[in-house]
């Protein structure tokens, strides 16, 4: 499925002792014309449910004064940090999926800067929507102190905040390593585990580790995520109504089902041992935690929140009504008659 590494090196870009390599080369994805096909299908399948999926709900948040709540507001950031991923990996990867010839990409620094920075304020939404919930079951008292509009305005700050300031160091840290391997990435975009593979042994182990010290944090805000919801479980137990236990487990559950996807999957991409590592294994993980999330995270939020789901399809309703009533023009509709 994946092409070798083998003998990919491009002439007269590197020697075998260069500290500096100015372009990467993404290799092609398989070697058959029908697959390099299929992967560009698929590609585009997935960035257009997610640019879907992500668009309705910023409009659906935009637009409905119900849904101006700090889930609300979470959702819209969610959305935004799903739709950049989308937008910083897969553009390259559709223009080099059908083509015969291995494309040198130059932007490599920009494209890991940009993911990382994605990625990471992704999971700091993550965490702050679980002390959302953890607010609205357990202090629901509070929750209009603890989560006013201020509040949210400077948490989520801090989480893009957090993504920036990651994917600055990994960013500085890993293209300041010298390259003893080549160049050639066997990756459908420029990540961080594939370009230390290319590094000198003895160079990449400050970048590795940094990568433990991000895995730490990312530890540590996931401990506080499954302290958060046991505390929301027992809360939910002592709600007397049956009505009420399936109105809290239904805005809940989907938040730790999110999380355990992009934390495992992510985990298992950047601290997998290199003995079980493989082209097509390396590309189905890249796929789980930098295309899936990105794609059924609307679609998990969308199905569990009833108030978005009556958001989203007041407004699909309204546009095509809109768009019933320009297209067969009645008395009512003079507005739309030229």
């Amino acid at each position: 499925m994946a092409v070798g590494l083998e003998g990919a090196n491009v002439q007269g870009k590197f020697t075998s002792n260069s500290s500096s390599i100015p372009q990467f080369l993404l290799l092609a994805l398989a070697d058959r014309r029908e697959l390099q096909l299929l992967h560009f299908w698929l590609f585009l399948v997935i960035s257009l449910a997610a640019l879907l999926a992500n668009s309705l709900i910023l409009s659906a948040v935009a637009c409905n004064h119900h849904l101006h709540t700090p889930m609300g507001f979470f959702l819209l950031n969610l959305s935004l940090t799903d739709l950049g991923c989308i937008c910083t990996t897969v553009p390259k990867a559709m223009h080099n999926s059908p083509r015969d010839t291995r494309t040198i990409y130059a932007g490599c620094a920009a494209q890991q800067f940009l993911f990382t920075f994605f990625i990471s304020a992704e999971f700091s939404l993550l965490t702050i929507m679980c002390y959302d919930r953890y607010v609205a079951i357990c202090k629901p008292l509070h929750y209009g102190t603890l989560l006013g509009s201020r509040a949210c305005a400077h948490m989520a700050a801090a989480a893009w905040g957090t993504g920036f300031l990651i994917a600055l160091l990994h960013t500085a840290n890993t293209f300041s390593l010298p390259l003893c391997q080549g160049n050639a990435l066997g990756q459908f975009f420029c990540e961080i585990p594939h370009i230390l593979k290319l590094s000198c042994s003895h160079s990449s182990l400050r970048e590795l580790g940094l990568l433990a010290f991000s895995a730490f944090l990312f530890l540590v805000c996931f401990v506080f995520i499954v302290f958060s919801y046991v505390q929301i479980f027992r809360a939910v137990l002592r709600i007397p109504s049956q009505q009420g236990w399936h109105k809290a487990f239904s805005t809940c559950l989907p938040h730790p089902a999110v999380v355990s996807l992009f934390l495992n999957t992510s985990f298992f991409a950047y601290l997998k041992p290199p003995s079980i590592s493989s082209p097509t294994l390396d590309l189905v993980v890249a796929v789980l935690y930098s295309l899936v999330p990105p794609t059924v995270n609307p679609l998990i939020y969308n199905l569990r929140n009833q108030e978005l789901k009556d958001a989203l399809r007041k407004m699909i309703v309204g546009c095509f009504s809109a768009a019933r009533d320009c297209l067969l023009p009645s008395a009512n509709n003079s507005q739309c008659v030229s």
